[in-house]
């Protein structure tokens, strides 16, 4: 109980910190701290799935990502860092935080006791997933849309972020080349990390189906651990422009969904699976989905595009 206490009250501390700084790498520091203290939260409130997909997603491929963003404006921030907003506007954005925390608190205060809740049937129906994991089997069953719609969301943003890419290095690499230090401690880690986490990765994705874990899980550690050969300089990011690079990406969401029209003809409906296969399908999709969530992420951390092979 002390030890929820003293959890609850340094999340709600670090919250504060990371909206009161006014630095974007402190803030940015305080995001990721904040998410991995969630991870925490989730794991004694007895979800180590979203634990592992807060530690993974929301802590660590958005921090860096993040840290990205603040380097590349920096320079606008010091720019801007003069400049106030008025009197205000500042009362306007205080009204309106104490408006939607106002509502926040009310939407709690409100909520039924107990909570309706379709756990019953789930847990019920499981075992026709032939999948041993309640959250896999939501997710890639009762949840299979919402699913599908997050794999083309993660490769939408993908697009958008290449999108900002200049006219001259469109088809290029993207991010900076990272120049190996044979000698350098980032390089011996790689080195040592690399292929452990690779082995971490499939196997957080592979106990999915009976224990905590999955594609997104898996799929971030597999992502993780090419930035780090990145960073290192132990292997640079391929030209978007790549056919092979092109087709990993759409493997998942393609794949996803074409099982899912497929539904139709074998169970009577979309994304619905005959009992006999339905482990067999369901491994069938997340395959490719791990493959394309992995590359997808770590794209999305490269950045756009910024130079042409030969330079």
């Amino acid at each position: 109980m002390v030890f929820d206490i003293g959890l609850t009250l340094l999340v709600v501390a670090v919250a504060v910190w990371t909206i009161a700084a006014r630095d974007t790498f402190a803030a940015v520091i305080g995001f990721v701290a904040f998410g991995l203290l969630l991870a925490l939260a989730w794991v004694r409130l007895a979800a180590p799935d979203v634990a592992l997909t807060e530690a993974a997603l929301g802590s660590g491929v958005t921090g860096v990502v993040l840290l990205g963003a603040s380097t590349r404006l920096r320079h606008a921030e010091i720019s801007a860092a003069d400049k106030k907003p008025g009197a205000m506007l500042r009362a306007a954005a205080a009204v309106l935080c104490t408006v939607v925390s106002a509502g926040l608190a009310a939407i709690v205060l409100v909520l039924p006791h107990p909570a309706p809740t379709l756990a019953p049937q789930a847990a019920a129906n499981m075992a026709a997933t032939g999948l041993g994991n309640p959250v896999t089997a939501v997710l890639m069953a009762y949840r299979a849309i919402d699913t599908l719609l997050e794999t083309v969301v993660l490769l939408l943003a993908l697009l958008g972020l290449w999108s900002l890419t200049p006219d001259p290095f469109w088809g290029g690499l993207p991010g900076r080349r990272h120049h190996d230090d044979p000698d350098g401690v980032l390089t011996f880690a790689a080195q040592l990390l690399v292929p452990v986490g690779i082995l971490v990765g499939i196997h957080i994705f592979w106990v999915g189906s009976v224990a905590p874990g999955g594609e997104f899980q898996g799929a971030t550690i597999l992502a993780a651990m090419w930035i780090l050969a990145a960073m290192a300089g132990l292997v640079d990011a391929p030209p978007v422009s790549r056919r092979w690079l092109r087709l990993i990406l759409v493997a998942g969401p393609a794949v996803f969904f074409t099982i899912g029209l497929a539904g139709f003809a074998m169970a009577g409906g979309f994304l619905a699976y005959p009992e006999s296969h339905a482990k067999l399908l369901i491994v069938m999709i997340e395959v490719p989905v791990t493959l394309s969530i992995a590359a997808t992420l770590a794209l999305l951390v490269a950045g756009p595009p910024d130079r042409m092979p030969q330079q």
